[in-house]
């Protein structure tokens, strides 16, 4: 262990060797190690894999970055094993403690004040006054996290490139983080596809910062009251997944497209074919495969486009993260 941290300390790009661990009790036990060791560990959530780092660790949070190659101004998402813990991270308000209830654990990350004394290492929330939190529905990363403490985790790949849905993901030697990470913690393809919905308050209004893993109409049901719209400046995100490029493929990426090109890898949506997101149309089957299809369309080689996808319920958070990905490369 002492050997993984010098070599993450000394040059995080190193060809270190990744651990593949398998998701049962001694694996488990294993991330739960490193990452007390202040090693950074994929970790699957039901949403998307992880980047794992003990969120009290300034250094241990630093190899995030590191790794990813993420901006530090860019704030990382907690995760935390249940509400309880969570009150001693953040102050929640009524509408919070609300959504909590009936929402976690599942895939809703609420942006709340943070209590200065609860330890979180500052790069976590870049300066902010607030921080980002989660619980996940997902029996491994809760196993992890009951065992390791409050866990910063981003998805775990490389900063603004497609978001890892499986370990192979993760591994994935064009653009993946092997040899950048100890470990990553391997239970399988991911159920919900895209990262979690962001709700904050700023300046006391309930307002989606992300469109994610719940639709924005079952959070309004819940509050009465609609949600409003975050129209921040992208250089100075609030929450993560706020940047204009984001989860891109290597290839030009088209939206919206109802003739696709001969020379374009196309994306299909209710209507069958290689590369189809749902023949049916199904939003939830879509969301759960985006990523896949935008990876193994990236390696055809070829420009990608992709059909229109309705802008309601999880379409809205597919049509997020497919803007961002076809938005102007910095």
């Amino acid at each position: 262990m002492e050997r993984v941290l010098h070599r993450l300390n000394r040059n995080p790009a190193s060809q270190m060797r990744t651990l593949r661990l398998p998701a049962d009790p001694d694996g488990i036990a294993e991330a739960a190690r490193l990452l007390a060791a202040g090693a950074t560990v994929a970790i699957p959530t039901e949403t998307v894999y992880g980047l794992a780092a003990d969120a009290r660790n300034g250094a241990a949070v630093a190899r995030i970055y590191a790794a990813k190659g993420r901006p530090s101004f860019n704030p990382l998402i907690v995760h935390v094993p249940d509400l309880a813990s969570a009150r001693t991270i953040a102050a929640f308000p009524p509408e919070a403690e609300a959504l909590a209830k009936a929402f976690w654990p599942g895939a809703l990350t609420l942006v709340l004040p943070l209590r200065p004394e609860a330890g979180i290492a500052s790069l976590v929330t870049a300066g902010l006054a607030t921080i980002a939190l989660r619980v996940p529905a997902h029996p491994v990363a809760q196993a992890v996290l009951r065992a390791a403490g409050p866990l910063a985790a981003p998805s775990a790949n490389a900063s603004g490139r497609i978001s890892p849905t499986s370990a192979d993901h993760v591994l994935d030697p064009s653009g993946g983080l092997d040899g950048r990470i100890a470990a990553v913690l391997d239970a399988g393809p991911c159920a919900v596809g895209v990262e979690s919905t962001i709700l904050g308050w700023p300046g006391g209004i309930p307002t989606l910062l992300r469109p994610g893993g719940i639709p924005a109409e079952a959070l309004e049901a819940a509050l009465g009251r609609p949600l409003a719209r975050h129209e921040g400046d992208p250089t100075a995100p609030s929450a993560p997944g706020q940047l204009t490029s984001h989860y891109a493929p290597t290839a030009p990426l088209r939206l919206n497209v109802t003739q696709p090109s001969p020379d374009e890898t196309h994306l299909a949506f209710g209507a069958p074919g290689p590369f189809t997101l749902s023949a049916t149309g199904d939003l939830a089957e879509a969301a759960a495969r985006l990523f896949d299809l935008l990876r193994r369309a990236d390696s055809a080689g070829r420009p990608i486009s992709v059909a229109p996808i309705p802008d309601y319920g999880l379409g809205r958070a597919i049509n997020d993260r497919l803007r961002r990905a076809a938005a102007p490369r910095p």
